[in-house]
């Protein structure tokens, strides 16, 4: 398979202004040093917990943050530096679905008018006919009737609102789109419908999907890869299948025990309750940043940083741990 996204050593510190004169001394690191590549027609599942740095990432992906340091490259082609203006041909390949439909959608503009303003912004259709066509055309290949052309976005339910909001991002023909929790402010009755949906676009229209979420039992219902984030850094990434059969990092395995299991087994799967306290984005531990709630920490673990490898009984399965072997 060719690759469609690249991401090399990506970091974003945001400066921490303190003082009376509100200088920066000090940079929370959001994004540190996190590396990996998506598949043309593939997705890669981001897990991790709140704050982790998952959607802080995808939408350094989308240069919506400008990255500290690192490589961004579509196509082979770098964008980490880019001008906005130069920015502009690459934007239609890179679309986003953000978490909160009701706040990503404009609760001015007619549904028509959203899905068309991309358009009419990119040079796409000049005609105001044509852009209305391929507007309800939108419309109907994410399970909307036509007559929404006309209507606000208050008139809609959440998952009705998440449609549209697909069906902006597909507005462009994009290759890749990240998917920020796409599915978690939408009822679980609601879900699979537009799970189901983005599956059936990924099919129809070869896309490439980022998709970050906190619920594992998604992710693996829609990855191929999984990559689990814990402050700032990608700790574990590997297929879908090896990461929920065989977890090899503590965090990996405490996320998985949490899982609700939906039948009733006389085989009881352990719970990993993580202990201590998650540390300070802007003051790192020296060594693992997982040491402080890691049942299996030892030595090695406090003075040396991990670096993410392969296992060596798994090529192609990494994990940052000193244990993984």
């Amino acid at each position: 398979m060719s690759t469609i996204l690249n991401v090399a050593d990506l970091a974003l510190h945001f400066p921490v202004k303190s003082g009376f004169f509100r200088r920066s001394s000090e940079f929370l690191r959001a994004v540190d040093g996190v590396s990996f590549s998506l598949e043309v027609g593939k997705t890669l599942g981001l897990v991790g917990e709140s704050g982790c740095g998952k959607s802080t990432l995808g939408r350094a992906i989308l240069r919506l943050y400008d990255p500290t340091s690192g490589k961004l490259a579509l196509n082979e082609t770098d964008y980490t530096t880019l001008s906005q203006r130069q920015l502009l041909p690459l934007r239609r390949q890179v679309q986003m679905v953000f978490q909160d439909p009701f706040a990503s959608l404009n609760p001015r503009h007619t549904v028509g008018t959203i899905l068309e303003d991309p358009m009419r912004l990119h040079g796409m259709e000049r005609s105001a006919d044509r852009l209305r066509e391929r507007a309800k055309e939108l419309l109907r290949r994410v399970g909307l009737p036509t007559d929404a052309y006309g209507k606000f976005p208050h008139e809609f339910s959440g998952g009705q609102r998440q449609r549209i909001a697909i069906a902006r991002a597909i507005s462009l023909e994009p290759k890749v789109i990240v998917c920020d929790e796409a599915v978690s402010a939408l009822d679980v009755s609601v879900q699979s419908q537009v799970l189901n949906l983005l599956l059936e676009l990924q099919r129809e229209l070869g896309l490439s999907y980022l998709f970050i979420s906190h619920d594992l039992a998604v992710v693996r219902h829609m990855s191929d890869m999984v990559a689990v984030m814990y402050l700032g850094q990608i700790v574990e990434i590997t297929d879908a299948d090896s990461i929920y059969r065989n977890p090899r990092h503590p965090y990996t395995q405490a996320l998985l025990s949490a899982i609700p299991e939906p039948e009733v087994s006389t085989r009881k799967r352990a719970r990993q309750i993580l202990s201590g306290d998650v540390p300070s984005a802007i003051n790192m531990p020296v060594g693992c940043r997982f040491q402080s709630r890691c049942p299996k920490v030892h030595d090695r673990c406090r003075t040396e940083a991990p670096l993410l490898r392969d296992i060596e009984s798994n090529p192609g399965h990494r994990v940052a741990c000193h244990l993984a072997d």
